[in-house]
């Protein structure tokens, strides 16, 4: 019985992966929402892992050990963080909070400034917009992902993009483009 379990739970995982990386490489590389994504993921320092968290508090645990990790590597290992949630948080509110939770966790470790958290969520919904709104899925992934970054990281990027200002605004015209329509052609097949 526990081998079958243990087999269910790798197929979930290699499943959760792929969808993980379909969403990079279509949307986030491929639509360019982050001129920075690219150059991390051809050199594989996208860390993902995807949490087997049954509780809150597991996931924290986790979240806690993904932090040390990242902070401890070099980044030429390991850039940026991806911890996949698939079993928790279909309430996009519910992540949300989670999210203010996590990064309480991240100034608890003394990590602020280090390393900083960005969050996507099959749901998300940026504050003042319809549920429906194009721009919101500038942050949606199949799947709730705490993003870890490093913000030397950042700032190397942002120095080296002429006006990081702007990638907001081009990735709203991109995805008005595109319409939900759209996106969901990204994915088909």
């Amino acid at each position: 019985m526990g081998q079958c379990v243990m087999v269910e739970q790798v197929q979930q995982h290699e499943q959760v992966l792929a969808a993980t990386r379909l969403w990079l490489e279509k949307a986030v590389i491929g639509l360019n929402l982050c001129p920075f994504a690219k150059a991390v993921y051809v050199k594989q320092q996208v860390h993902c892992v995807v949490s087997e968290a049954t509780s809150e508090a597991a996931l924290l645990s986790e979240l806690q050990a993904e932090l040390e990790a990242l902070s401890s590597m070099d980044s030429q290992l390991r850039d940026t963080t991806l911890l996949i949630i698939p079993n928790r948080f279909d309430d996009f509110l519910n992540f949300n909070d989670f999210i203010g939770e996590a990064d309480a966790l991240l100034a608890d470790m003394g990590l602020e400034g280090e390393l900083q958290i960005a969050s996507f969520h099959p749901q998300f919904q940026f504050a003042g917009t319809d549920v429906d709104d194009v721009s919101n899925y500038t942050n949606r992934a199949p799947y709730p992902i705490v993003h870890v970054l490093r913000e030397a990281s950042i700032d190397r990027a942002v120095a080296s993009f002429p006006d990081a200002s702007v990638i907001y605004e081009r990735n709203i015209e991109t995805l008005e483009q595109l319409g939900v329509a759209g996106w969901q052609r990204l994915f088909e097949g």
